[in-house]
């Protein structure tokens, strides 16, 4: 009998078991992978997540990992280019783009480091029920026999498609169908500072270092347009490229080092992610486009966010539906402004008439550049960004420079 068996062990998973074992939980961690091993994903740390990874101990093996910090990030806006570093959080001042090869193997190791039992090439094929309660799962090893295993929660962080999730029934809400399409590829030899972002009208992309040299390239396009895209992949992406000219001859000076990977299910929606003996993690619970690059960061903090709600309901400190019923209500108000964020710009829309407004005050302006890219990095909120006294100041001090 476990205190926790979680489903999954990618990056809401291994940190929820991780976090869960500290504490003196007995952890059942089970993968249908092993690690190391890829997994599709753009793979952005934002300095909410780095903050996490310092606190947890791990921050250290991702830089040595060869996984160069981002500190400066680029939109461009059309006329002219925002450059800004957003303000550190807890300590943290970089973002890191890991490969999942090397950050779920760093998570995992951490989860065991911490006393969970971890079993890789695990199928689960059923959930356990007690009347309308989750006891524990039904699954297999490879080649091996059916096996039961009971705990007083089931956590699923099994990803968009949650197994944990349907055996349930998890209620959807808050649901936008996918917007976009995208793919993206590995470069060698195209060297970049920082990470650049160029929004098109009709399409987006994205670029960064991550692990040994390389540059992560993403482009993303109206979903309507997947099988077109998909049709002719290098092509499609090629001349979406070469609308960013600047960018486009750096990448085109590298060599292209892998295939291109890429995918149009990109919903977003927000699942309820508790019930009787079971509880949604990461991308199973709260699910958006990749285009704000925000699933691993908030799959860290609701790994912290559930594990608290557990150990205060398996402690006694509260009823743990009363714990859990806290779980989503937090989780629901720190996503909720860059969930409608990540909705709009998955539109791949031209900027509004007030959207150009603030670019163009925020063009001469490189301190309050960089807490509208901390927007994005979890370092400034939406209420002290948007605040009257702050667009007061930003809008007011365009308007001095003008004259």
């Amino acid at each position: 009998m476990y205190d926790a068996i979680v489903v999954g062990a990618r990056c809401a998973g291994s940190p929820t078991a991780m976090l869960l074992a500290q504490r003196g939980y007995r952890v059942l961690l089970l993968d249908k992978a092993s690690f190391p091993s890829d997994t599709l994903s753009v793979h952005y740390i934002h300095q909410a997540g780095t903050a996490r990874l310092k606190r947890w101990g791990l921050l250290d093996a991702v830089i040595a990992s060869n996984c160069p910090p981002v500190y400066e990030q680029t939109i461009d806006v059309g006329p002219f280019a925002l450059r800004g570093t957003p303000p550190p959080i807890d300590g943290a001042a970089a973002g890191y783009a890991p490969r999942r090869t090397v950050l779920d193997k760093i998570l995992v190791d951490a989860a065991v480091a911490a006393g969970a039992e971890l079993r890789e090439h695990f199928t689960v094929k059923e959930l356990v029920f007690d009347g309308d309660r989750v006891i524990g799962i039904r699954g297999h090893a490879r080649g091996g026999s059916l096996v039961t295993e009971r705990a007083k929660i089931v956590i699923g962080a099994d990803g968009l498609h949650s197994l944990v999730a349907r055996a349930v029934d998890a209620p959807i809400y808050n649901d936008h169908p996918s917007a976009t399409c995208a793919y993206y590829s590995y470069w060698t030899d195209a060297p970049l500072a920082g990470v650049e972002i160029h929004p098109l009208d009709g399409q987006t992309v994205i670029a960064g270092p991550t692990n040994d040299g390389k540059t992560l390239v993403i482009i993303y396009w109206q979903a309507s347009q997947f099988h077109e895209v998909r049709s002719d992949i290098e092509g499609h992406f090629m001349r979406a490229l070469d609308l960013t000219p600047g960018l486009a001859a750096r990448i085109r000076a590298g060599s292209r080092a892998e295939r291109f990977r890429g995918t149009v299910d990109l919903p977003n929606f927000y699942r309820k992610p508790w019930g009787p003996g079971w509880a949604l993690v990461g991308d199973a619970g709260y699910h958006k486009d990749p285009i704000s690059a925000q699933g691993i960061t908030d799959a860290f903090r609701d790994a912290e966010l559930l594990t608290g709600a557990i150990d205060a309901g398996f402690s006694g400190t509260q009823p743990i539906e009363v714990s859990l019923a806290a779980y989503e209500q937090q989780r629901n108000e720190a996503t909720a402004p860059i969930y409608e964020m990540t909705v709009q710009m998955a539109q791949l829309a031209p900027p509004t008439i007030e959207q150009q407004q603030l670019f163009g005050a925020l063009r001469d302006n490189p301190e309050a550049t960089g807490r509208f890219i901390g927007l994005l990095a979890g370092s400034v909120s939406f209420q002290e960004f948007f605040a009257p006294e702050s667009m007061g100041q930003i809008m007011g001090g365009a308007a001095v420079a003008a004259d």
